[in-house]
């Protein structure tokens, strides 16, 4: 088959010749290094952590075991317990002292990590203000008081408390493959919640009828994690940066008021000691129910409010294989439970709330909690525990099996769709959290990113398919311009430890979460992505991955080169301002042989940014789908007021953005291809990256007769010139309009360069066959049919 190429003086007419100008013009524009490989920015693979990402044959971790009694004190506010700590070394090392987390003296004004931030004078100070700079030099009273720490045959360990953490010298060293069992009692006064900001463990007092709800968290000493990246892990705790912990199994018997309901990680051992006949009863009805069942009901419970039993009961509750455990006691709650099924396997899902929560939670909560259960065990590994649980506690707070989040109503029951949204938004968030970091148990305390951005992509995930409608605010690359448009001085680099970040919230979770999802719907597509994330899941499923392991998992498993935009969005404050700087229209000018070449071009003002309500391009592959059914259309018992008022938005038509990808040119030069070729529009357009971050080139052309095409380019367009490149478009009509990344794909912080609104006059140019230019490539020694495949393929 004969090809033709389209001349520009001494030039073919292709992506390679624009290239090789933009270089020779300016030789010191290319090579930022933004396509350069990560190499020794990344650890150096070795027999525990592979070059692919995967654990390697030597990998290793450490477990703890936990035997913990503990009895709550409501009337002192104080919890004491002791615990039987078997600790094994499944490192090649020698241990000859063991780290112990002791969190809760973040509460204290003496044993604090004392990590202190710069402060100025306010014009004005209360008398509260004043107040707490007197007490921050006293004893508060709070955190941990260690009363007792014996080995296994109760002879006393020397230990040291450095703040927020405990050494234990060991008696001898703990060699590898041995286990060492130790005895710690201790107590401590409890927080009130609402007083200490940040305080993630602590009670809540109801004034109202004197009660309170207790989410019992950080609440015993724990192992730190050991481990074959940074050994002891020696961050203190400040109250930002979370937990990194170590896998074990768990017995906790906890004794509390005989008339309080607890919700706790794991499985409890004793219900038939605890509940009612009736509760029972409901409870074994709950096993089998399509709808949540009230195990402990409104009724029940607002009883219990009034009442205040004296006596105790204790709790016993089981859990294997998880790194830390969490529990809830109040007299306050309603329990309601029903079953989810994931891959054959039953998962409870349960709720405990108070009656200020009764018109939300009891219509969403639970059903929320099996929809995340569901979806991420979709995106990642089936579930693998046997309950999940949302607790209400005017909180956000996450651990194995039970979370803590917010959402009341007025109270006459009513609540606004802002307080709706964000209640299922934070539920989905912390039952998400069962998968990042309680199975794939990245460490926190450094990187916070790793389960909070993660988590907060696959949240945006499950939000979709819950409503596709939901007013997500992480996860499209549009809702984080505000951040990424900051000054320099303003931004960190993602890879920051968790500590020293400024803006927490968008560079931890918004952030990470955005870059996934651009990932997923713009540079790999959803195929490729979702095989390597899960993966990703798979491989360090109950085990401790870096950000390297997910990295490499990444292009591992989907054959793609990534190293770029790592680079760029993980290590880099760039941000995405891709302009459109010129566009050339020509048509061809078939009367003339000798190349010849005329252009003109006009530069317009250009239209004012769009407004912020955007429906993103998730929201309109997943109603373009038809595999995915929502969960509100499931379930129409979740169509409130808000949701059929939503309906009435009206739809992106979806068929004007459809994907053409332009390929080589494959006609002969006879009188039809003349009459085809007289019909077809090329537009050379100029793009300059003015914001340094690279990013695929999405156009969209609006032709004149109103249809829309978009034209998708990889983001290695950029490879032999990273500020300026340009690429030439043939179609088959005139172009009225063209504009850049119109759905918003790629976090671009100015539209205002994205659009060019009117075309100039084209420019002719004029054709030849292959053949000619053969000849004169064979008089030079060249190949030009492989010269020709190399233009074709780089066009």
């Amino acid at each position: 088959m004969k090809r033709f190429l389209f001349s520009f003086g001494m030039f073919w007419m292709g992506c390679t010749i624009v290239q090789a100008q933009n270089i020779l013009n300016n030789p010191n524009s290319n090579h930022g290094n933004k396509f350069e490989q990560l190499g020794t920015i990344l650890p150096t693979p070795n027999e525990y952590r592979t070059a692919s990402g995967a654990p390697g044959p030597k990998y290793w971790q450490q477990r703890a075991d936990y035997d913990i009694k503990c009895e709550l004190d409501e009337a002192n506010l104080k919890l004491k317990g002791s615990e039987t700590i078997t600790y094994f070394n499944n490192s090649p090392n020698e241990l000859r002292y063991l780290w112990i987390q002791m969190d809760e003296n973040q509460h204290s004004t003496t044993k604090n990590a004392n990590y202190q931030n710069g402060q100025t004078m306010p014009r004005q100070l209360s008398d509260a203000a004043v107040q707490r700079f007197e007490d921050a030099k006293k004893d508060n009273g709070f955190g941990f008081n260690i009363t007792k720490l014996t080995d296994a045959t109760g002879k006393a360990l020397k230990s040291t408390v450095n703040k927020t953490m405990m050494r234990i010298d060991l008696p001898v060293p703990l060699k590898p493959g041995q286990k060492y069992v130790f005895n710690i009692e201790w107590n401590y006064n409890i927080v009130d919640r609402q007083l200490f900001g940040g305080a993630r463990g602590g009670y809540e007092l109801f004034p109202e009828d004197g009660n309170h709800l207790f989410t019992m968290a950080q609440w015993y000493p724990r192992l730190c994690v050991y481990s074959d990246v940074v050994g002891w892990q020696n961050h203190q705790f400040t109250g930002r940066g979370e937990f990194a912990l170590t896998f074990g199994n768990f017995k906790v018997q906890m004794t509390v008021p005989a008339d309080h309901v607890i919700g706790s990680t794991g499985e409890c051992l004793n219900y038939a000691a605890n509940l009612t006949p009736a509760q029972l009863a409901r409870w074994t009805k709950a096993q089998t129910s399509k709808e949540p069942i009230e195990v402990v009901t409104l009724a029940e419970a607002k009883k219990a409010e009034g009442t205040k039993s004296k006596a105790k009961k204790t709790w016993i509750y089981k859990a294997d294989n998880v790194r830390d455990f969490a529990w809830t006691s109040s007299r306050k709650f309603i329990w309601d439970a029903m079953p989810v099924t994931v891959e054959g396997k039953k998962i409870m899902a349960m709720s405990f709330y108070g009656k200020e929560a009764y018109g939300l939670y009891r219509k969403f909560s639970t059903k929320a909690v099996a929809h995340t259960i569901k979806t991420y065990s979709k995106f990642t590994i089936p579930y693998p525990y046997p309950v999940a649980q949302s607790v209400e506690a005017s909180n956000g707070m996450e651990y194995p099996m039970i979370c803590f989040n917010y959402g009341r109503t007025e109270k006459d029951g009513t609540y606004s769709e802002g307080t709706k949204y964000g209640m299922l938004g934070v539920i989905i968030h912390e039952v998400g959290h069962n998968f990042f970091p309680m199975i794939i148990n990245s460490d926190e305390r450094q990187w916070s990113w790793m389960d909070e951005g993660l988590n907060s992509f696959v949240e945006y995930l499950s939000e979709e398919l819950w409503d596709n409608k939901f007013p997500s605010r992480g996860g499209p690359a549009w809702t984080i311009t505000d951040y990424m448009k900051l000054p320099k001085d303003q931004l960190e680099p993602i890879m920051s430890n968790s500590e020293n970040i400024v803006g927490f919230g968008p560079n931890a979770y918004t952030k990470p979460a955005t870059g996934l999802n651009i990932l997923r719907e713009t540079i790999m597509g959803r195929e490729l992505f979702d095989y390597a994330f899960k993966e990703y899941a798979r491989r360090w499923a109950f085990k401790h991955p870096e950000p390297a392991d997910l990295f490499r998992t990444m292009e591992d498993a989907s054959g793609e080169d990534l190293d770029w935009f790592w680079r760029g969005w993980f290590f880099g404050t760039d941000a995405c301002d891709i302009a459109i700087d010129t566009v050339k229209y020509f048509t061809a000018d078939l009367t003339k042989d000798p190349p010849e070449t005329k252009e003109s071009t006009t530069m317009r003002s250009l239209p004012k940014p769009g407004g912020s309500t955007f429906d993103d391009i998730s929201k309109v592959r997943n109603r373009d789908d038809k595999s995915i059914v929502f969960e509100t259309d499931k379930d129409t018992s979740l169509q409130d007021f808000y949701h059929r008022y939503n309906r009435g938005v009206e739809q992106y038509d979806t068929s004007k953005y459809s994907v053409v990808v332009p390929g080589g040119f494959t006609e002969a030069l006879d009188a039809d291809a003349k009459a085809k070729l007289a019909q077809k529009h090329f537009y050379e357009i100029t793009f300059s990256n003015k914001g340094g971050l690279i990013m695929p080139l999405i156009v969209e052309f609006t032709f004149k007769d109103g249809t829309k095409e978009v034209d998708r380019i990889p983001a290695q367009v950029w490879r032999m010139n990273e500020g300026k490149v340009s690429k030439v478009f043939m179609k088959d009509k005139e172009v009225a309009s063209i504009k850049l990344d119109p759905m918003k794909e790629t976090a671009d912080i100015n539209e205002k360069n994205n659009s060019w609104n009117e075309i100039a006059g084209s420019s002719k140019f004029t054709s030849f066959k292959l053949k000619q230019a053969a000849a004169r490539g064979q008089s030079q020694g060249i190949n030009p049919m492989q010269k020709a495949e190399e233009k074709k393929k780089s066009f």
